[in-house]
């Protein structure tokens, strides 16, 4: 089946709500992926922070097919063994408490947001412009986004933005109402924007103040994606409640709501729940890539590829923003660059708004890959 054929069965029998780019992946390996043409690409996106150690790494395919070909699904009411080991790998590696599995980062944001609520019944939430949760209603409400709201409006009520990294402004919208602050430790979708530790900081005082929760979304910066597995864990302030996807599941879908031991027990039974999630196939895969990525010198590695790759794209006199593999510069025309690489030099990389590049290359990623990709984006620039 042709590029065309594809194109064609998308108009004919797929909703709308993509803008594609003009390009089939047949095949990965790495860092790289090759089209239906057979030519090869230089991958700095790995599926937006999702291929977290390369495609088709052999442990995680092993560790997939095994236990495909021994069980697949059962559901939540009986026990399966690859997910209550995820399970406690992730509370003790995270937060010391206890983990919800879900199937995406949106459904774990949910869970987050009804954790909070049956902290403090009725309580609302605090978010940050520029931030992206999610695009189910809880989350999509959490999300302080004009063009993505609008059209969905009402909206769940009870959420307020504050301006993006504004830590007085963050702390005098928490009062003994406030059931949650919510944000990304590092703003992913609004364009790569890291939030200081001073405005954490000021979130977690407000929060302890008043008996609020904070949750970090880490969906996108978590998973080693910075240097440490999780962001927080570089700034020094421990959230209540975090949110994990993407990475976790190497390319399988998979997400997690993780807590601190005080509100490990805050749902009840009933209070939420899911048919996939937890998975055994998933779960192994996710136990797979935490095989990987949960080591020291792994994640020294990642940050020393994160100031490799900084360094070339200053070199070209680009203003980068970001922490560890999870970058992003400015530039005037951010969708056609990102397609003039994509289509002219073969380096995957996607446009967040008009005027920014991110780059979230396989944590895997070589020094000389590095190279190529800043040579490949000084070319096209």
């Amino acid at each position: 089946m042709t590029l065309a054929d594809l194109q064609q069965l998308e108009r004919r029998a797929v909703m709308g709500t993509y803008l594609r780019q003009p390009v089939e992946f047949v095949r990965g390996e790495g860092t790289r992926l090759y089209d239906d043409a057979g030519d090869e690409y230089l991958d700095f996106l790995a599926g937006i922070s999702v291929v977290q150690i390369g495609h088709c790494h052999p442990d995680l395919v092993r560790a997939v097919s095994d236990q495909a070909a021994r069980l697949m699904h059962v559901s939540n009411l009986f026990y399966t063994a690859p997910a209550f080991e995820l399970a406690a790998r992730l509370s003790d590696g995270g937060l010391g408490g206890k983990a919800f599995l879900c199937n995406s980062g949106t459904e774990a944001i949910e869970a987050a947001l009804k954790l909070a609520r049956r902290h403090r019944a009725g309580g609302g939430f605090v978010v940050m412009e520029g931030g992206f949760h999610g695009r189910t209603m809880g989350a999509l409400s959490a999300t302080p986004q004009e063009a993505k709201q609008a059209p969905f409006a009402p909206l769940v009520p009870g959420f307020r933005a504050v301006p993006r990294d504004d830590g007085a402004a963050l702390a005098d919208a928490v009062g003994p109402d406030t059931a949650a602050v919510l944000v990304e430790p590092i703003q992913g979708e609004g364009g790569i924007h890291p939030l200081s530790a001073e405005t954490l900081r000021a979130a977690r005082e407000a929060c302890d103040r008043h008996g609020a929760l904070l949750i970090f979304d880490e969906i996108q910066c978590g998973m080693g994606r910075t240097g440490d597995l999780w962001a927080w864990q570089g700034l020094g302030v421990r959230p209540d409640v975090m949110t994990v996807a993407k990475g976790l599941g190497g390319g399988l879908p998979i997400g997690a709501c993780l807590t601190t031991p005080e509100v490990a027990d805050t749902l009840r039974p009933g209070d939420h729940g899911s048919t996939f999630a937890g998975g055994p196939v998933i779960a192994a895969g996710a136990n797979a890539v935490l095989d990987v990525v949960d080591d020291p010198a792994f994640l020294a590695a990642v940050a020393e590829k994160g100031e490799r790759l900084a360094a070339g794209l200053e070199g070209l006199g680009l203003a980068v923003r970001g922490r560890g593999l999870m970058l992003g510069f400015a530039c005037d025309d951010g969708p056609g660059l990102a397609g003039r690489l994509l289509a002219d030099h073969r380096l995957v990389v996607n446009a967040t708004g008009p005027d920014t590049i991110r780059l979230l290359p396989p944590l895997t990623v070589s020094a000389a890959e590095i190279d190529d990709a800043v040579a490949r984006i000084g070319a096209a620039l």
